[in-house]
């Protein structure tokens, strides 16, 4: 009798009141002990007023029943199909919804709709998934914002690879536990251009040269991600980097000239199609003609292989000495010795790689100044502060 009344009621009252009162029927329906009629004839009406001309009173009926486990799954399904400010509020909160209704919204719903359900207090694999593939940057940014979320590796590749150029999404996935070697890499790289690309636009450098240094900045960053794999994990690097053609002459050279030989070795592998067994065998040959056979069957140019066979020469006779910054930077003896082997069969001044030697001097020298630099300092600190202590020991 009461919903009866309500009913003929809404017909003539103005919106807001309407509001209020499918706010309190609401409430009624989940909270209070209704009959089964009652119960029945407050879920018709509330069917009804999904038909109601204001949105003040079906985004009441949205707010007072999204949260609930209690709500009559028609009237969510109803509004789910409302425009998407009402859409929204209950694909961030209804625990009614299964994965699959989840998976569709992203794919038809409106940004808004989707940003909403990747603020779900749990976003399953399937659903971080879906977002990541068709959902708008605001989605994907919220899906990897918080580490709680299960995004699987692909989406991540993805979201990279859709959205990599946006600066928010590069640093909260950065921040990221679970990232792989290779996103991380692929990261790099987006980071590298976007920054080629602003020094070129300001008209700093030009954008050859910008170009040049963002993908010599990249090789190195490479390298340095590629010395903190796992054993497991260097491999799905390297199968990123020639997929992404990123497996450059350069890159395995300074990969080489770091004395980071795993990665050298696995390049090599990957490049020839042999397995990586194989590969460090020939590698390790001192004889040599069995590295200029896997050098050959890796595709390398020939002009620069006697930079690769002084590399080698002088990582086998200095036996991966120790040097400050372990194997993410270029190793000055080696690279100084590779360049005094090649400059005498270089193709004159003009020479590419000779000029690429004479950069990963320089920049093996700066490194190299650095850590000396602040492994002084560290000593300094060290002796003044014994230089505190003691008197105080003395006096003692």
């Amino acid at each position: 009798m009461i919903v009866r009344h309500f009913l003929r009621w809404i017909q003539t009252a103005p919106a807001g009141d309407r509001a209020d009162a499918t706010a309190a029927l609401a409430r009624a329906y989940l909270h209070s002990d209704l009959g089964r009629e009652d119960s029945a004839a407050a879920e018709a009406a509330m069917i009804t007023l999904l038909d109601d001309p204001s949105p003040l009173v079906r985004r009441a009926l949205a707010d007072a029943l999204a949260p609930s486990e209690d709500a009559p799954h028609t009237v969510i399904v109803g509004l789910l199909q409302d425009q998407a400010e009402i859409a929204a509020i209950v694909a961030r909160h209804s625990p009614l919804l299964l994965d699959a209704e989840l998976v569709d919204l992203v794919g038809a719903g409106a940004p808004l709709v989707q940003y909403a359900v990747a603020r779900r207090d749990h976003v399953p694999a399937p659903v971080a998934a879906a977002i990541a593939e068709v959902g708008c940057l605001e989605a994907c940014l919220a899906v990897v914002a918080l580490d709680t979320v299960d995004v699987p590796a692909f989406s991540i590749d993805r979201i990279i690879e859709r959205f990599g150029d946006d600066a928010d999404i590069r640093e909260a996935l950065f921040a990221r536990a679970d990232l792989s070697a290779g996103a991380r890499q692929a990261l790099v790289v987006k980071l590298s251009a976007a920054l080629s690309a602003f020094v070129a636009g300001r008209a700093w450098l030009p954008e050859d040269k910008a170009q040049r240094i963002a993908r010599e900045a990249s090789d190195k960053a490479t390298v340095a991600i590629a010395a903190t794999c796992g054993g497991e994990g260097i491999a799905p690097l390297v199968r990123h980097l020639r997929q992404s053609g990123q497996l450059s002459t350069g890159l395995v050279l300074r990969a080489l000239l770091s004395g980071n030989v795993r990665l050298f070795e696995q390049a090599l592998a990957e490049l020839s199609g042999l397995s990586l067994r194989q590969a460090a065998g020939f590698v390790h040959d001192r004889r040599g003609a069995g590295f200029r056979a896997l050098y050959d069957r890796a595709g390398l140019p020939v002009s620069t292989y006697p930079a690769f066979r002084a590399a080698l020469d002088a990582w086998h006779e200095d036996g991966l000495p120790f040097q400050r910054g372990g194997d993410a930077q270029l190793r000055r003896r080696m690279v100084e010795r590779v360049l005094t082997a090649y400059a005498p069969v270089a193709d004159g001044d003009l020479d590419v790689l000779l000029a690429q030697l004479r950069r990963f001097a320089a920049e093996a020298a700066r490194d190299e100044a650095r850590a000396f630099a602040r492994d002084l300092v560290a000593g300094r600190e060290a002796l003044d502060d014994e230089a505190v202590e003691f008197p105080l020991v003395a006096a003692a």
